[in-house]
């Protein structure tokens, strides 16, 4: 099978490419490398570099003839998507547009979209399931919301089939030490408390200590990055072989939260981890957990790695050799 990811030297994409290449597969990884990895990226891969909002870069990387393609080429910074959003309407709305419109040009059958659980907002009920009310409380959840929307129409009119892929907090990285590459300027917690475990940043920040959850803090459902991107190829391959849409969350269906994750990530590094608490970011649901059951009935997925010691040590790894720990 030929799969080209779009976004693919991201930190998501280059697991989703590992897991490809590792059965066979031909990858191509199509990235503008704002910020993404090109030392992440494994030999053997096509590489194209080039933007989803340019229409002629896309139509070259498409020509080559591809089975399906995976979409990760998105900004995904909650809070930043709520002072600019028109940088998030831009790349993510229009960009996808672009892609997907490309896409049916070129004859694409099968397309994975990086959805997200930002689509869902705060729960009415948890877990969190696919019928669940779609209320997104930041702006990139919206853009998510769209995009997905915009699939549903190409699905009826063009044929494209599509998985959306809902994913929940992705973390870790690959247990055997493939990937390396640490992500340019992150905005998601883990890799900012390793951060600050390594003495990058001064402090760790914790936005609230007054949510209606265990400890105080926000709630999130965490799971292992190579469990995403083996979701990525079951995907891929159940679209093209039942010629049909399907929508999916990926989560690992329990919840950790903030605290949890800073005393773990204090445990595995041995390190003390200043933390203070700030107020509240505006978006910010107060737990979010999901139910992946559907995901198990019609793909056969289940999250194996996604256990907190498991994310918080595969991660301290990766940055423990980057910065000669």
């Amino acid at each position: 099978m030929k799969v080209l990811l779009f976004g693919g030297a991201g930190y998501i994409g280059t697991h989703v490419a590992l897991a490809f290449q590792k059965r066979g597969d031909t990858v191509g990884i199509y990235d503008n490398f704002s910020s993404g990895l090109r030392d992440n990226i494994i030999p053997g891969s096509v590489v194209y570099e080039g933007d989803i909002l340019n229409k002629d870069q896309l139509k070259a990387a498409l020509a080559d003839g591809w089975d399906a393609v995976v979409h990760l080429a998105a900004f995904k910074a909650a809070g930043e998507s709520m002072t600019r959003p028109e940088k998030y309407s831009l790349n993510n709305i229009t960009g996808s547009l672009n892609l997907i419109t490309e896409c049916v040009s070129a004859g694409v059958k099968g397309f994975v979209l990086s959805s997200s659980a930002a689509i869902y907002g705060e729960p009415t009920y948890l877990p969190i399931d696919e019928e669940h009310p779609k209320n997104p409380e930041n702006y990139y959840g919206y853009t998510k919301l769209a995009i997905e929307r915009h699939l549903e129409w190409y699905d009826k009119l063009k044929d494209l089939r599509f998985a959306a892929l809902r994913y929940f907090n992705a973390a870790g990285y690959d247990s055997n030490g493939d990937m390396m590459g640490l992500e340019n300027s992150p905005a998601n917690l883990i890799p900012v408390v390793m951060e600050a475990a390594v003495g990058k940043r001064d402090t760790l920040q914790i936005f609230g200590d007054d949510y209606d959850t265990k400890d105080g803090t926000g709630v999130r459902d965490y799971v292992h990055v190579t469990d995403l991107a083996e979701g990525h190829v079951m995907a891929v391959d159940y679209i093209l072989a039942n010629d049909e849409s399907i929508t999916v969350n990926l989560g690992s269906e329990s919840g950790l939260s903030v605290l949890e994750i800073l005393q773990e990530s204090r445990k595995v590094s041995g390190r003390e981890i200043p933390a203070n608490f700030v107020g509240r970011r505006a978006g910010d649901p107060a737990k979010l957990v999901a139910t992946s059951k559907k995901a198990n009935d019609i793909l056969g997925w289940y999250p194996k790695y996604s256990s907190l010691e498991s994310i918080i040590k595969s991660t301290w790894d990766v940055y423990k050799k980057n910065f000669n720990l």
